[in-house]
């Protein structure tokens, strides 16, 4: 089954993480499953959910989320995650708050770990200087 077709099956949503990973093919679902492991590795706080249908990890607001499409896999660290890292990221197509893994190359799940932590420190600041206008 083609990935497109696996995503279009599914108009209602995924319950979780492990339901969105299910439906792939293998190939996929090992780097998915990789993608996962490392966010949880660099994240363990984090709390695991589906946000715009994709997978998500939230602490303190959304730390990155991930999705398998035909060609890629599309990582969304938002735009700090991106512009912190831009010299590491150079060899990857990326937009404002995406960056593009190609299928056919190797994920760079220790850039993943690094952008994560990344993220993990910027939210729980922001979540701390909140606090303390209160």
């Amino acid at each position: 089954m083609e990935v497109l077709e696996v995503m279009l099956e599914n108009n209602k949503g995924y319950k979780d993480i492990d339901e969105y990973i299910a439906r792939f093919p293998e190939d996929i679902k090992e780097k998915l499953m990789r993608i996962r492991k490392t966010v949880r590795h660099a994240a363990p706080e984090a709390i695991e959910k589906i946000s715009y249908q994709m997978p998500t990890f939230y602490l303190e607001g959304n730390l990155v989320h991930f999705a398998a499409f035909k060609s890629h896999i599309g990582f969304y660290p938002t735009p700090s995650g991106i512009t912190s890292f831009e010299d590491e990221l150079t060899p990857y197509k990326r937009s404002k708050g995406s960056i593009i893994f190609t299928l056919s190359e190797p994920i760079p799940y220790n850039l993943i770990e690094k952008i994560v932590k990344f993220r993990v420190k910027e939210n729980l600041e922001k979540a701390r200087t909140k606090k303390r206008k209160k």
